[in-house]
């Protein structure tokens, strides 16, 4: 099993234009004395809706790693992968972020869900852990009711893990996912979820539960900061304890899904990395899109159009575009410019109207988070939008690494911005 680092970050590049800009930026953390390990990612939606393909990802990466000679760990993930996705991505992957969210709350077999109680006594009682203060209150009857709801999640898991490492052996890092559900799970949940997971012997590195709020696609987090920062302290310390309990890998760590741009966030989740010693793995995903969409303003001219037909479109079509995300957008239709207001923006208004400065008046959420689910319009224009990236590939570079090293990195695991 290859062992990931405390800290690893995970990236989007939707064009596969923007690795070197993107290792930049980890480079320049490493100059500051802090080694991330870069994981880029893409998910199969993604793929289809670019039209690209798994290997795709690699190949941009490795040639990013070759130009800057970065001689530290790095990973290519099949981000969200499913049983009947995952063949296309185990020649070229060695990170797989298992998603089986659909799978939770399918009823199990009565039968199974009481030999797993039985199994684990421990899960019975209150239990104390260290490093949270109350104690986790568990019995027989709750642990059953949860193991309900999840075990048929992580025997899913499992299943996919076996094809996983019949495929490549245990040369790969395993992820799962269980945040893009409606409720999120709490500390006792969470445990006993790693207990399922266990048993389905599933040697999960890294567990990306949902967390309480919001955690909106390319905005900020919304929600109670004090409520986030006891949940993820006491998460931590049931991955470690779930780690030493049921022989999981002891490089088990949190992964924080939508993780771009929650910057109200990463002060909290290094003041608790700080305390315990923990890692943590952080998925971002369409923020490197916007930022070339900021670049291309920036250059004006013909980019500057894309950019006015990119807005042009997605507003005419918001309702199409807005519905496989509801869950993760909240977009006020009045707070978005009319088209013609829009088009009227100089290139550097345009730029910030986009850009995540929050104490800029001139930045809109709204119209961002309507960009960022709007890549597939780009990926339509073809050569149009390829091409202008690699016109204007040095002011478009410089976004995607300004944002990842000063908004993102350093703020996460240095401390400021």
């Amino acid at each position: 099993m290859p062992n990931l680092p405390r800290f690893s970050f995970g990236i989007g590049d939707r064009f596969a234009h923007e690795a070197v800009a993107q290792l930049t930026a980890f480079q320049r953390l490493a100059d500051d004395g802090v080694e991330v390990a870069p994981v880029w990612n893409k998910s199969h939606r993604e793929h289809s809706f670019i039209g690209s393909q798994p290997e795709d990802v690699r190949a941009a990466a490795a040639a990013a790693v070759a130009e800057l000679g970065w001689d530290k760990p790095w990973f290519v993930d099949a981000d969200h992968i499913r049983l009947e996705t995952v063949d296309a991505y185990l020649a070229c992957s060695d990170f797989f972020t298992i998603d089986v969210a659909d799978f939770i709350g399918q009823a199990a077999d009565a039968n199974d869900v009481a030999a797993f109680v039985s199994r684990h006594p421990e899960l019975g009682k209150p239990l104390a852990i260290p490093g949270i203060t109350k104690v986790i209150r568990l019995s027989e009857e709750l642990t059953a009711t949860i193991a309900g709801k999840y075990l048929t999640a992580c025997r899913a898991a499992g299943e996919l893990c076996r094809k996983i490492t019949a495929a490549k052996g245990d040369d790969v890092v395993i992820e799962v996912s269980m945040d893009e559900t409606n409720d999120p799970q709490t500390p006792p949940e969470l445990l006993v979820i790693l207990a399922l997971l266990a048993d389905a012997k599933v040697p999960l590195q890294t567990i990306a539960p949902k967390f309480t709020g919001r955690f909106n696609k390319g905005v900020d987090y919304v929600g109670n900061l004090q409520q986030f920062e006891q949940e993820f302290s006491d998460d931590v310390a049931v991955c470690v304890h779930a780690a030493k309990a049921y022989g999981l890998p002891d490089t088990l760590k949190l992964s924080v899904h939508s993780g771009s741009d929650k910057f109200a966030l990463y002060p909290i989740i290094r003041r608790v990395l700080h305390a315990t010693g923990a890692g943590v793995h952080l998925k971002t995903a369409g923020t490197t899109w916007l930022e070339e969409l900021i670049g291309l303003a920036e250059a004006g001219g013909d980019g500057l159009q894309l950019v006015r037909d990119v807005y042009r479109y997605a507003l005419d079509h918001r309702a199409s575009l807005c519905e496989p995300y509801a869950t993760v957008i909240d977009i006020d239709a009045a707070a978005l410019p009319s088209a013609a207001a829009f088009s009227a923006l100089s290139g550097s208004d345009t730029a910030a109207t986009i850009r995540h400065i929050q104490d800029d008046p001139r930045f809109n959420p709204h119209v961002r988070q309507l960009l960022h689910i709007a890549f597939k319009v780009a990926a339509t224009e073809g050569p149009r939008y390829t091409n202008l990236l690699k016109e204007h590939h040095q002011i478009v570079g410089e976004q995607v690494t300004t944002n990842l090293y000063h908004r993102h990195l350093r703020p996460l695991f240095v401390g400021e911005r």
